[in-house]
């Protein structure tokens, strides 16, 4: 699935949290928010895509999740925070090449054909990750080990980027192949920035094969890349990017050009973007897998990098002026399902410590909506989403507002930036007049109450920015006409 991830540490960020954000962009998957209630969890999952049947563990955790309306083509959950305050982020679809195809073939589904042969199950993909991992983790660490063993037991049908964070760690894990993976713990004061490839650009094999403090891979990657003569490396260094990983056409019109659009908003005074001087251009297959940025973050940083669209250069699909309007692929897109921004705030009592910001929809046009994670139950204004247009729920509602927005950009996106800083600043006041509440009076069962009025606030300003939008698409539209009839 075609997405693009943000990973702060919590040395990065503003408040010592740790944060991972990702849009989710299917085609036009339609989404919702909901808690699993660890006691709905069958002991047995099999997937609708790839048939495969994975036997769980007991006592699963409640966690939230993402998933598609339509379980046609399965769960889909993208996201979630446990009842441990563990987060994950599944997947961001990466880049390979036939190398790695060649020596570790993916593991695909194959239907039986014909009474001679049968059904054989593929490997365990982005349908299925967050369903099979999150209710069993309680650490990031956890996480990767978790995920490592079923891959390499089933194998995989794709090629993902999976992050897994709690209140202190983030850890990112990339597949390899069919069976092979790979996984670092994202630095303290770093930023990742993740657009549909493979990332990594070092590694430590002495601490993988060692202390694994930073670093993690398959028990046999060594081998697997000598005896498969996949390492183009030749400065001796062991750079993954380079042997895992592509550096095609498509690359530098889909992939790349995002990764240049985070780091000039990370970096833009120290790190030169623009020119023939440039240190990296839209195209740079080198550009770093992470940042130190030049001030920290916070959650709506994460959630405006997640929008972006070429702002301020010649490709914003948006600027009149802008030569090259188009040419690549922006990060906020017209079919993102879901871009759920987990946020860890470790320096909180264990019941608050877990925030998920929700934006449904294209993330250039829909706010981003805080919510307490650690709950029985989510409003219905995320959780009561079905395959029909309405008003009545935050995903569809946000997915009109996108949709009449984009025609009239120009005149209408005041109106829309105005709505999104309304939801972020109203959800902080919110936030932080329960946080104080409940870390004060220990009463933890006001956070369902909290939830209720995030999800009322943003009811009220989503109805309003509509009717203002509406307004404005309405005097756009090809068949008006200046005549009166009266």
């Amino acid at each position: 699935m075609s997405c693009t991830t943000v990973l702060v540490g919590r040395k990065a960020s503003n408040d010592g949290s740790t944060i991972i954000g990702r849009t989710d962009d299917g085609h036009f998957d339609v989404k919702k928010m909901v808690v699993v209630d660890p006691k709905t969890v069958k002991r047995t999952y099999t997937s609708k895509i790839e048939h495969l049947t994975i036997e769980l563990p007991e006592n699963p955790m409640r966690y939230t999740a993402c998933p598609s309306v339509s379980e046609e083509k399965g769960v889909w959950a993208a996201s979630g925070i446990n009842a441990a305050n563990v987060a994950i982020t599944a997947t961001e679809t990466i880049t390979t090449n036939p190398r790695v195809q060649g020596a570790d073939p993916l593991v695909k589904y194959r239907p039986k054909k014909g009474r001679n042969t049968k059904e054989v199950p593929g490997g365990i993909s982005e349908e299925d990750i967050v369903t099979v991992v999150l209710p069993y983790i309680k650490s990031a660490k956890e996480g990767v080990k978790r995920l490592a063993g079923l891959i390499e037991k089933y194998g995989t049908s794709e090629m993902n980027g999976i992050a897994f964070s709690d209140e202190k760690d983030i850890w990112w894990m990339e597949t390899i192949g069919g069976h092979h993976w790979i996984a670092r713990r994202v630095p303290e004061d770093r930023v990742v920035i993740m657009p549909n490839q493979f990332g990594m650009d070092e590694f430590d094999f002495n601490d993988a094969f060692g202390k694994k403090k930073d670093f993690m891979c398959s028990a046999d990657l060594k081998e697997f890349v000598r005896d498969n003569f996949l390492d183009l490396n030749n400065d001796g260094n062991f750079n993954p990017r380079n042997v895992f990983g592509s550096r095609r056409d498509h690359d530098h019109v889909y992939n790349t050009p995002r990764a240049w659009s985070m780091g000039r908003y990370l970096c833009p005074t120290s790190i030169d973007w623009d020119g023939p001087d440039a240190d990296y251009t839209p195209e740079s297959d080198d550009i770093p897998w992470s940042f130190v940025p030049e001030r920290k973050l916070a959650p709506e940083d994460v959630k405006t990098m997640l929008s972006l669209h070429y702002q301020g250069t010649p490709y914003d699909p948006y600027s009149a002026s802008a030569e090259k309007k188009g040419i690549y692929r922006s990060i906020g897109i017209n079919r993102t399902g879901v871009t759920p921004i987990c946020q860890i705030r470790g320096y909180m009592p264990d019941e608050l410590k877990g925030v998920e910001w929700i934006c449904f929809a294209s993330s250039t046009f829909a706010a981003s909506l805080p919510v307490y994670t650690n709950v029985s139950k989510l409003p219905k204004y995320l959780t009561d989403v079905t395959l029909d247009v309405t008003t009545e729920n935050f995903h569809w509602a946000s997915r009109l507002l996108g949709c009449l927005a984009d025609p009239c950009f120009g005149e209408s996106i005041l109106a829309v930036q105005r709505y999104q800083e309304g939801i972020a600043s109203e959800g902080r006041r919110i936030m932080n007049e329960y946080d104080k509440k409940m870390a004060a009076s220990g009463k933890f069962d006001l956070l369902e109450e909290a939830n209720e009025k995030l999800c009322e606030m943003a009811r009220k300003e989503t109805t309003e920015v509509l009717n203002e939008v509406v307004g404005i698409s309405a005097a756009k539209m090809k068949n008006g006409y200046n005549r009166s009839d009266n």
